[in-house]
């Protein structure tokens, strides 16, 4: 078969390709398990393919790729505009994502390697693991509340009802102190397997050159660090330090017609998970006089005196330094005051 680009919709078992010549005609449409998708590529000369950055595209990008083939990801909100009105089947997402992977300004999504994705696994167990924290010591407290014992929120509040479990002199019935006592071993042991994980995070940074770097930015610790450096392996595929922050949705949207510019909130598009570290590292950065004097000089200063609040704007400041950093390999220099 004479084919130029295929592409190929992936699942958890059912995979649908469309194949097209170089002027375009269909070649071949084919459903295939997941146990025939490396014997068909392998028969097959060397050309475009195109998946959707969905679940486990990378796995199977790294596998294609290996083949001899040229692979692109296509994020899936930009294949969408591709698909044909009618039935949403899988046979058509495999046409659209073909005719989507050879637009000339298409955008893609780069590779990651096996340990770049061994990396951000961490941060995903650790980011469930802190939800299931804070789910079990809510439970502690409601539970809690409903025998009269009531606290603010906070970890230390509820620190404090941990120590009041043992208290001989709490009226409490014996089922309720086995149930607690179930929640606090679990969030003792949540506790443990969060500290174990920051531990082999902040070990990785220090051995990771790229996150080494990004430490050196006030409000951008190992966690962020790492994060970063593990997602974003190729910062040349943005053009400028803004095109960056506009990925990870720190910028306004814009509702802009008849010349007129209409900018609103954040667009909050892109990763949710980086954007949550460097927010909350530009809150940090607000926090604390020396910080804002090292990143903003008097501008952060300035910001504080027209409105509140800035964290937003200084995570997008945070986002652009860290392009640049990760463009050039320079170590950051603080801003001197102005």
């Amino acid at each position: 078969m004479n084919i130029a680009t295929i592409g190929l919709d992936i699942s958890k078992f059912a995979f649908h390709l469309h194949a097209v010549d170089e002027e375009g005609r269909v070649v071949c449409r084919q459903r295939l398990r997941r146990g025939e998708i490396i014997a068909f590529f392998s028969s097959l000369s060397s050309c475009l393919v195109g998946i959707e950055a969905c679940a486990s595209p990378h796995h199977w990008a790294r596998e294609i790729q290996r083949l001899g083939h040229d692979v692109r990801l296509i994020p899936p909100a930009y294949v969408k505009p591709y698909v044909r009105r009618g039935a949403k089947n899988d046979a058509t997402d495999a046409a659209a994502i073909c005719e989507a992977v050879t637009r000339p300004n298409m955008r893609f999504v780069r590779i990651k390697s096996v340990e770049n994705q061994g990396f951000l696994m961490l941060h995903r167990a650790r980011g469930l693991l802190i939800r299931q924290r804070t789910m079990t010591s809510c439970a502690i407290r409601a539970h809690f509340a409903e025998f009269g014992v009531k606290v603010g929120q906070g970890r230390q509040r509820v620190d404090g009802l941990v120590q009041m479990l043992d208290d001989d002199q709490l009226s409490l019935p014996t089922t309720a102190r086995m149930a607690l006592a179930a929640l606090v071993n679990q969030m003792k042991e949540v506790d443990r397997q969060i500290e174990a994980i920051e531990r082999e995070l902040a070990q990785i940074q220090r051995a990771h050159p790229v996150a080494r770097l990004l430490s050196s930015i006030p409000g951008i610790g190992a966690i962020t660090a790492m994060a970063l450096a593990a997602t974003v392996p190729d910062p040349t595929m943005f053009r400028s330090g803004r095109e960056f922050a506009a990925w990870l949705g720190l910028t306004p949207k814009q509702k802009s017609t008849g010349g007129k510019d209409r900018l609103g909130r954040i667009t909050k598009q892109g990763d949710s998970y980086l954007r949550h570290l460097l927010v909350i590292g530009a809150r940090n950065v607000v926090r604390y006089p020396k910080a804002r004097s090292r990143v903003g000089g008097g501008w952060i200063e300035a910001l504080l005196e027209r409105r509140r609040p800035v964290a937003i704007a200084v995570a997008n400041k945070l986002a652009r330094i860290v392009w640049a950093m990760m463009t050039t390999g320079e170590y950051y220099r603080p801003t001197s005051p102005a």
